[in-house]
């Protein structure tokens, strides 16, 4: 081996640890045991997450461009089951005889933006659902016949950081599900997996979208939002693991937050609930040495 190739494997060491690192840190504190024990494990066969960014996808003035919007959505959706065609793959993830309920967030600070739902909606009928077996909605689930009867659910929210669980993330997203949200608020929101063994939502999801377009980084109190805190990260993260979507979204604030603060600045409280939705719950990995991470388009700023 020449000195040349010693260096690059010495990099290569270097960018895997501090970035294993970094995920530790987010997570270790939290009760729970040591995180990096995790990291440890023998490897496994990989969960894959997809990561889609397109700069134009927001004008100048923060506003959503529907077009590049759809096109992140189809490269996503193709990329993570592995076929070319998007109607092939939407076909794959619903069925005509499928019940489907679009759950999204309707925080109206950082909502989910209208026309991904729209596109989500497109797809699903286009796989042969009829517009009357789909609903959008993120209130009032459990009044909404569609959701009740549902056999299959689309999880699709904004990324920010959060008072209560340290984040707002896919796992979080279902707590409407329970007519008790505050039941799982104890321990900074430490099993909110528990959401994803309800009846209404066992076994049904067959898609989550971490949306990634202007994500909130840091915030103080319940429901503070200052845009400030905010950045045109232009993405979509995407997967069939919410645990594993979350997990690398949670990468991306730790990352950002460095690079806005200038120092390690952990999340605050810290993110149990990704973390406990792997070593307690068994829902999926947290561990970001078992996630296949695909990056597509736009690389600049990716953080991950």
């Amino acid at each position: 081996m020449d000195d040349l190739e010693k260096k690059e494997l010495t990099r290569r060491s270097f960018l895997k640890a501090t970035s294993t690192a970094a995920i530790a840190g987010a997570l270790f504190g939290t009760g729970l045991g040591d995180p990096r024990a995790v990291i440890a494990k023998a490897a496994e066969k990989k969960t894959r997450v997809v990561l889609v960014r397109d700069k134009d996808v927001l004008d100048e003035a923060g506003n959503v461009n529907p077009e590049a919007l759809e096109r992140m959505l189809d490269q996503a959706v193709t990329a993570l089951l592995g076929v070319n065609d998007p109607a092939a793959a939407w076909k794959r993830l619903v069925k005509p005889e499928d019940i489907v309920g679009i759950k999204t967030n309707v925080w109206n600070y950082l909502p989910t933006p209208p026309a991904l739902e729209q596109a989500i909606k497109s797809r699903v009928m286009g796989a042969g659902v009829a517009e009357e077996r789909i609903s959008i909605r993120d209130r009032g689930l459990l009044d909404d016949e569609i959701f009740v009867q549902s056999t299959a659910l689309i999880n699709v929210r904004p990324l920010r950081t959060h008072h209560w669980s340290g984040v707002g993330t896919l796992l979080k997203n279902y707590i409407t599900f329970s007519r008790t949200p505050w039941a799982y608020h104890d321990d900074s929101c430490a099993d909110l997996a528990k959401l994803w063994s309800l009846p209404e939502v066992a076994g049904k999801t067959r898609l989550n979208i971490l949306v990634v377009l202007t994500p909130l980084f840091h915030g103080v109190g319940p429901h503070h939002f200052n845009p400030e805190y905010t950045w045109r990260y232009c993405g979509l993260l995407v997967g069939e693991d919410p645990v594993a979507v979350d997990a690398t979204g949670v990468r991306i604030l730790v990352a950002k937050r460095k690079e806005y603060f200038k120092e390690d600045r952990p999340l605050n409280p810290p993110p149990k609930s990704v973390y406990a939705a792997d070593t307690r719950h068994h829902l999926g990995t947290a561990d970001p040495e078992k996630i296949e991470l695909l990056r597509l388009g736009w690389e600049e700023g990716s953080l991950v």
